[in-house]
Formats: C-alpha cells, sequence, structure tokens
C-alpha cells in the first residue's frame, strides 16, 4: 500500500523548471533592474510583516522571518519568477484566534502542518483546479485586495503604537491630527507623483525605490516630525535559528511548546486546512495576473509545493508563514522584475534589514511606502470592470461586486469559493433551461414517433426531459435521439430509467439512439443498456438501445 502510494506521488512529479533567469537572458542592465526591484520590494515588505505579525499577535520578527523564508525558497523553486509571497494579512487574521487560545508554539506547528499539506496538493496536480475560477471572480478578486491593501495603509495613519489587538485582529488607536497628519499626506502625495512622473523620465531606477529614497531624504534632512518604520517595532534580530515546536517546556518566546499528540493534531488540522486553501487560492490566482501581466505561464503544482516547502521551513525557524503577496508582486512586475533574481534579492536585502542595517531601515518614513502602495492599488484595481460590466451579463456584473464585496467583509477564500459557487449555479440554471426536443416521424421506422433532445441532460434539466414526453398520445414506439444532447450525470440516468419505466407501463417501446461515446459508456456502466455495441457511438451505425428499468430504484 505504501509502495503504491509513494509510487502514484512520485507520477505525478513533474521535474521543475527552476532556471534563474528563464528566457530573459543575462546581460548586466537585467540583473541591475532585478536586483533594484527586489531592493524596493524588501523595502515594501518591512512595515507590511511587521503590520500583520501586529495583527496575528506575535513578535514582530515572526512576520519577518516569514517574509525572508517564504519569499525565499519560493523565489527559488517557485512556478512564477517575478512573483513575491511573503508573510500576508490574509492568513493573520486566521492565525489570531490560534494564537490567543494556545500560544505561538502552536502556530509554529500549524504552519508545518499547512505546508505540508500544500506539498499534497501540489504533488496530486490540484493547483490546475483554479482553472475553475470564472474571469468575473478573477476581477472581484483583483478590485477586492486592491481594496484591502488600500484600507491596510489607515493604520498608518494613526498615532504608533496606539493600536491594540481584541482577540481578532489590531483595532482602535488615535488618527494623527494637525500638522504632522498634513505633513504626512503631503509626503504620501509626493511619493505618488515620484512613483508616477520618472518612469517618463528615465526607468534606469525604479521608480517606487526612487519614491522612497526621495521621500526618506526630505524627511530625514529636514528632520520632519512624522511616523517611521522604528515606530512601529524594531526590526533588528538575528538569523532565523532552527526550532522544533513540538515536545515539553517553553518556546523561543516563552509560550510552552506544543506537545507532540493526537489532541494537538486535532487542534491545528482545522486551522492547517484553512490556511492551506487560503495560501493557495490565493498564491494561484496572483500567479494568474502575474501570468497575464508578463505575458508568460506559471506552473500552478510547482508554485503548491513551493509553497508548501516554504511553510514547512518556515514553521521549523520561527516564522508565521506565507504565500504569495499581490500588492508587492506587483511593485517587483512594474519595477522590472521578471527572473528569480529579483525575489532572491528581495529576501536577502530583508535579511540584511533585520540583521544589520535595522537602525537605517527603521528612519524610513511610512508615508513613503504608504505612497508605493496607493500606486499599487490604483495599478491592480481592474478600472475597465465599470466598462465591462455594463457590456456583460447581468449576473458576470453581480458576481464581480459580490466577490469584490466579500473579499473586503470577510477573506478572499471565501469570495473566491462564494463567486465561483455562484457562477456555477449560474451556469447549470442556463443550462437546465436550453434542454427541448424536436418530435417527428421516424424515417427508418414507420410509425415510430422520433423526439430529437436538444441540450444537455444533467441534474439541472433532468425534470424538464421528463416533461417533454406525451406519453399518453404517442405510438406504441418511440425513439430518444441525442444526437445533439449528452447524458451527464446520475440524475440525467434517472431521468431516462423514469421516462422509460412510463413507457413500459404504459405497454410502449421506447429506445435511445445516437448516443456519444462518453454517454454511451456512462450507461453502459449503469446497466442501462441491453444491448452492448459501439458502432453507435462512432455514427456509422445508428443502433438503438432498450433500456432497462427498475436498475436505480425510482430514486428512494
Amino acid at each position: 500500500m505504501r509502495r503504491a502510494a509513494l509510487a502514484l506521488l512520485a507520477k505525478n512529479i513533474s521535474p521543475p523548471n527552476l532556471s534563474v533567469m528563464q528566457d530573459e537572458g543575462f546581460s548586466i542592465g537585467r540583473l541591475r533592474t532585478e536586483v533594484l526591484s527586489g531592493l524596493t520590494v524588501a523595502l515594501a515588505l518591512v512595515p507590511e510583516a511587521v503590520a500583520f505579525a501586529f495583527v496575528a499577535g506575535v513578535h514582530p520578527l515572526v512576520g519577518l522571518y516569514a517574509a525572508f523564508l517564504v519569499g525565499l525558497i519560493t523565489a527559488i523553486i517557485g512556478g512564477r519568477p517575478g512573483m513575491i509571497s511573503g508573510a500576508t494579512g490574509a492568513l493573520a487574521v486566521v492565525m489570531v484566534a490560534l494564537v490567543a487560545q494556545h500560544g505561538v508554539e502552536y502556530l509554529f506547528a500549524t504552519v508545518v502542518l499547512m505546508g505540508v499539506l500544500q506539498v499534497i496538493a501540489g504533488a496530486m496536480h490540484w493547483g490546475k483546479f483554479i482553472r475553475l475560477v470564472p474571469h468575473p471572480v478573477m476581477l472581484g478578486f483583483v478590485n477586492g485586495l486592491a481594496i484591502v491593501i488600500f484600507l491596510a495603509q489607515m493604520s498608518q495613519f494613526k498615532v504608533p503604537g496606539s493600536m491594540v489587538s481584541d482577540g481578532h485582529g489590531m483595532t482602535g488607536g488615535e488618527w494623527l491630527t494637525g500638522m504632522q497628519l498634513a505633513t504626512m499626506l503631503g509626503l504620501v502625495v509626493l511619493t505618488m507623483v515620484i512613483v508616477w512622473g520618472l518612469p517618463k523620465v528615465t526607468k534606469i531606477i525604479p521608480a517606487p525605490l526612487a519614491g522612497i529614497a526621495i521621500t526618506a531624504f526630505v524627511v530625514i534632512g529636514f528632520g520632519l516630525d512624522v511616523p517611521r518604520v522604528g515606530d512601529m517595532a524594531s526590526i533588528q534580530g538575528g538569523f532565523p535559528s532552527f526550532h522544533v515546536p513540538f515536545g515539553e517546556g517553553l518556546g523561543i518566546y516563552g509560550t510552552p511548546l506544543a506537545p507532540f499528540n493526537l489532541e494537538t493534531f486535532w487542534i491545528i488540522l482545522p486551522y492547517a486546512v484553512i490556511l492551506a486553501a487560503i495560501g493557495l487560492i490565493e498564491s494561484l490566482l496572483t500567479l494568474n495576473l502575474v501570468g497575464e501581466m508578463t505575458g508568460k505561464r506559471g506552473g500552478a503544482s510547482q508554485e503548491c509545493i513551493a509553497q508548501g516547502v516554504a511553510n514547512v521551513t518556515t514553521g521549523f525557524f520561527g516564522g508565521m508563514g506565507g504565500c504569495a503577496m499581490i500588492g508587492q508582486s506587483m511593485i517587483n512586475v512594474k519595477s522590472g522584475g521578471r527572473t528569480r533574481i529579483a525575489g532572491i534579492a528581495a529576501a536577502l536585502f530583508l535579511l540584511l534589514f533585520i540583521v544589520a542595517a535595522s537602525p537605517l531601515i527603521e528612519q524610513i518614513p511610512l508615508a513613503a511606502l504608504v505612497g508605493v502602495m496607493f500606486m499599487v492599488v490604483i495599478g491592480t484595481f481592474a478600472w475597465n470592470s465599470f466598462k465591462i460590466m455594463r457590456r456583460v451579463p447581468l449576473m458576470d456584473a453581480f458576481v464581480i461586486v459580490l466577490v469584490t464585496v466579500v473579499t473586503v467583509m470577510e477573506d478572499l477564500a471565501v469570495a473566491v469559493v462564494v463567486g465561483v459557487i455562484v457562477s456555477a449555479l449560474a451556469y447549470a440554471w442556463q443550462n437546465a433551461r436550453r434542454i427541448h426536443a424536436i418530435t417527428r416521424e421516424s424515417e427508418s421506422d414507420p410509425g415510430a414517433k422520433v423526439y430529437e433532445i436538444q441540450g444537455p441532460l444533467f441534474f439541472g434539466s433532468s425534470e424538464g426531459f421528463i416533461e417533454l414526453f406525451d406519453i399518453a398520445h404517442d405510438p406504441d414506439h418511440v425513439i430518444v435521439d441525442f444526437r445533439e444532447s449528452r447524458v451527464a450525470d446520475q440524475s440525467a440516468l434517472q431521468a431516462i430509467e423514469a421516462v422509460a419505466a412510463k413507457y413500459q407501463a404504459a405497454g410502449k417501446q421506447v429506445a435511445l439512439r445516437h448516443l456519444s461515446r462518453d454517454c454511451h459508456q456512462l450507461l453502459s456502466r449503469a446497466g442501462h443498456l441491453m444491448i452492448d455495441s459501439d458502432d453507435d457511438p462512432e455514427y456509422e451505425i445508428a443502433v438503438d438501445y432498450s433500456v432497462r428499468t427498475g436498475i436505480l430504484g425510482g430514486g428512494h
């Protein structure tokens, strides 16, 4: 059994593309662009990682280590070069209850299990199911995350240290007022203008990096009194060290270790499943978005495995886990980052900030980073969706708005699931209404009546299918022609049997004709066909199939 499982796993794992430059080609100019883009991303990662650590109720270094480790590993072996991963708010809001009830060591254990589940998902190629996400859901996802990123920046306009945790995240806090607020708003606008205008002059330096550097120079040079990175928390620390969160005694932050037993497993399993699902959904949707912007396709399964390996590693090195970050990915792509070098550079710069350059990085004004993120919001939001919603079907427009709202009000995973379900139900209803029949006399069987079924036969259209037949007034021989239809599921089989049973009770004969190969196999497997022939699916000889009744027992 174990050998068979390992063989199946090995069969599903395909060799990943780990080329550093992909198809960009190496040059000094490309290397400079990638490294500077990575530096820009690293600067933007610092306040985000610290803020999300606060949301989860853990030490800032837990968020920073996660951003470094997840970012580095996914950059090296991920499926989409150019995509940035790290600690995210979507995961942090799930973690906060676990940390509050059981402590940070249980979080580390959960992150390890989360990573294992993601590796399994990648090895089994479950990432391909992201194809089931319709385009309206993608638009809603992009718009919702843009709004979430915007709202997340509002906390930077509060007095540092004034926000408190309520067990569900950070809340409260005093807003900046007077000259301090006016100065910060002015610096935000200055950064946004630089990010917008510099590319029109030169692209030697990434515009977001220039915006951060110029704004920081103005603040430090004139001694302006505005919140800085260091006001949120100190980012000084050492290299992340290996740490097993299971066992007895106290962990690295003074809280009890998670016992290595089934009780711990059942505590962390629900959180691990939710975190793994949210992480993969956000990562795969971001992968598709980055792929559209760069005109390249990424490996969904490879990305799942990379995210899983990164989270397992992070859990053993005292990090809070993470997934793809759409905001930082947009900064990277728009700064010119296209290869693995940018992501690797971002992670290494972040580690450098932690171990050696924290005094310098802590002087960077939050206004500069807020300005960069505001430009990310403007660039991420699908403004053409307003035009699209006036031209697409009403249900698609509703799904765009629904996913956007749910993303903001709840979280990404819930929003995507809701959007897919609503889209699927709408599609099923539309197809259910398509079922109808064209009736005529048979040319090959004189006196017989032919029902030419139009539209798919499945759970949504099975009742409508049954209502198509006039059993009382039909002749003794009836042919149901499926040339323009498909038999899809058990409900369809039930409907066919119900119709055949009604004709049989009336002393009449019903036959099926022109079954496609998949329909033929489905009906044969169920045992409904009294003749076993492959002629009809090839449409070389039209075979009439008699139908056995009483197989499904009326569905009761």
